[in-house]
């Protein structure tokens, strides 16, 4: 079982750098580059939409968010271009970037929720 979460956190580390190539490709479609981005930008945030401190929860955003977006994301781009990534992704050692600005993104996100929350219960303690 191990050697199996093993393998498929490797293929996963392979994939998201394959799309990383990707979104810098040109002859990558606009929406397949939206998607890429985000996708990218999530798993590279050190902060997770759902906080892996709740249980159960705070890992379906890593067991199926995750590989939900990256499966779209392959999707949309051409077979040949996806190979072509996947094989440079192989080949080249590099290390990921960390993105702070996705790490902003997802705290406003918690922000948002938070405000939206207390604003809802205000409105029902005062009305």
């Amino acid at each position: 079982m191990a050697a199996t979460l093993k393998t498929w956190a490797a293929a996963l580390k392979q994939h998201i750098r394959a799309l990383y190539l990707a979104m810098k490709d040109p002859r990558v479609p606009r929406l397949a580059k939206v998607l890429i981005a985000l996708v990218v930008a999530y798993a590279l945030s050190p902060i997770d939409l759902i906080p892996d401190f709740i249980p159960i929860l705070g890992y379906l955003d890593d067991l199926l968010l995750l590989p939900l977006g990256i499966w779209l994301a392959i999707r949309l781009i051409p077979a040949d271009l996806w190979a072509q990534c996947k094989e440079a992704a192989a080949r080249q050692a590099f290390e990921m970037p960390r993105s702070r600005r996705a790490a902003a993104v997802i705290v406003l996100i918690w922000g948002v929720a938070l405000l939206s929350v207390a604003f809802w219960l205000w409105q029902l303690a005062s009305g």
